[in-house]
This record gives C-alpha cells, sequence and structure tokens, in this order.
C-alpha cells in the first residue's frame, strides 16, 4: 500500500541513511511532488528505484526542490556541514539521527524556528526489524510527528520520548545493544569450540540459537524472565549454567556497569 508523504531530503546515505531510504522505497512511500525524494551523498549511491534523485552535493539540489521533510543521517564527524542547509528548511520537519548531537546543538545550527525532531535508531533497521527512540524539540506540529513516525517506522518500532536526558541511555541499551547481542553469540561460539564442537557447527549453533530465541522474544506475550524460566529445568543443565552467569559479579552486575559506562560516554559526546 502506498502512502502519500510530501518533498524528502536525505543528507547521508551511509548505512543507517541506506536502511531509511530504502525502508522508504520498500513501503511504497510516495511523495506528491517531483522530485520526490533527494539524496545528498558524496559517493553518490545508485538511485534504488524511480522518483529518487542522487546527488553529491549540496549545490547539486534541483532548483526549486523544496522539501517537507530533511532527514540529517551523517556521521558526527560531518556534522560541520549541516548549518549549510539552514536556507533549505524553511518549515521543513528536521529529523537528525546524528549521534551526540542535541537538539541545542541542532538549533544553533538550523535556528531556533526549526521543527526538530532528534531520533536514535539501531542497527536491525538493515533488516527493517529496529527501534528508534525519537524526541520532539519545540515546535514540532502533531502533523510533523506523525510524518516523523511513518518515515521512522519504515526500518522498525518507533518509540517517542520527551525528555531528551533519556537519549543518553537509550543510546546505551538499543543503541549498543545490537553489539552486545552479537558479543553473545560471538562468545557462545567460542565456548562451544573449547567444548570440542567443530568451528563451523559452533557458529552455526550459536548464530541460530540467538537469533531464534530473539524471534521467540518478539512473538511471545511471556517476559524476557518468564521466557528464561520456560528453558530451566530443576536440577538440570541449564540451571547449573544460569548459576554460574547470574551471579551478583558477573551478568548482573557488568551489564549493569556496562550500560552506565556507555550513558556517560554518550554525555560526553553530547557535551
Amino acid at each position: 500500500m502506498h502512502e502519500t508523504v510530501p518533498p524528502i531530503l536525505l543528507v547521508g546515505c551511509g548505512k543507517m541513511g541506506g536502511a531509511l531510504l530504502a525502508g522508504w522505497c520498500e513501503k511504497g512511500l510516495a511523495p506528491s511532488v517531483v522530485p520526490p525524494l533527494v539524496v545528498v551523498d558524496p559517493a553518490r549511491p545508485a538511485a534504488p528505484a524511480a522518483g529518487v534523485t542522487v546527488v553529491g552535493s549540496l549545490g547539486e539540489i534541483p532548483a526549486g526542490f523544496r522539501p517537507e521533510a530533511v532527514v540529517f543521517a551523517v556521521k558526527p564527524q560531518f556534522s560541520a556541514t549541516v548549518p549549510d542547509y539552514r536556507p533549505l528548511i524553511g518549515n521543513a520537519l528536521v529529523v537528525s539521527i546524528i549521534a551526540g548531537k542535541t537538539l541545542a546543538w541542532l538549533h544553533q545550527g538550523l535556528g531556533p524556528e526549526a521543527a526538530i525532531v532528534r531520533a536514535m535508531p539501531n542497527t536491525p533497521a538493515a533488516v527493517r526489524q529496529g527501534i528508534t527512540a525519537a524526541c520532539p524539540g519545540t515546535g514540532v506540529s502533531p502533523a510533523q510527528r506523525a510524518l516523523c513516525a511513518t518515515l521512522l517506522s519504515a526500518v522498525g518500532e518507533v518509540a517517542w520520548v520527551e525528555d531528551e536526558k533519556l537519549i543518553d541511555p537509550i543510546t546505551a541499551v538499543s543503541g549498543g545493544g545490537p553489539a552486545y547481542v552479537f558479543l553473545l553469540a560471538e562468545v557462545l561460539e567460542a565456548a562451544a569450540i573449547e567444548q570440542g564442537i567443530p568451528p563451523e557447527l559452533a557458529r552455526r549453533l550459536a548464530r541460530v540459537t540467538v537469533s531464534g530465541s530473539g524471534a521467540l522474544l518478539a512473538a511471545s506475550p511471556e517476559s524476557a524472565a518468564q521466557l528464561r524460566i520456560n528453558v530451566t529445568s530443576p536440577k538440570g543443565t541449564t540451571e547449573r549454567a544460569l548459576a554460574v552467569l547470574m551471579e551478583k559479579t558477573a551478568w548482573p552486575e557488568l551489564m549493569s556497569k556496562a550500560i552506565a559506562a556507555a550513558t556517560a560516554r554518550s554525555r560526553e559526546l553530547a557535551g
């Protein structure tokens, strides 16, 4: 089903910008004018669908193009170019997924009147299974909020937060969370090899166990704790393993320390 959206400008088409663009095309979002969607990226990736215009710089944007949504998906080290887009913003919605750049920083570059949403997606967006936390700044209208939700939901779920301070721990939990899950698969594979399982089978067992458990967690109405209990037979092998992993100084304390460290680092980068 096609959903009509206004013209969009996407600045940056790396992994996350590319995931958003692919999600929009897959959803069949049909902007209402031509050119409907313009992408600015120095690498000039191939346009994935009709109606997408790809240019290498701000100066190459087609004359007369006036976006109603501008999505910044550049890395923090390239964020210095953001203020250059101020003349194009006008009354457009601005969605920033630039890590560490606050609403105050964005308003400084784009003007105090800009309608800005700061968003934090995660890498499962690449397979449309991500979750994005979005924090609206002052001046974002209900219609713009709805448009933002439409754009971000093309790659997964959207969770709104009103307090920007929550973006730092959210970055630690869901932004970095995929890395922690991948680490689990990595160490599970290594432990399997230590127990004599052939490396190829160890990798397959670890990867499918982690991905399948994630799928079960997503599909089940039960809590993660209950699903864990369901796997754990009294006095069985899993119970013995969990006795090690759930020691106070093991997973519970280590995860708490890890999230606190990542949250602190997010605040340092934003400061």
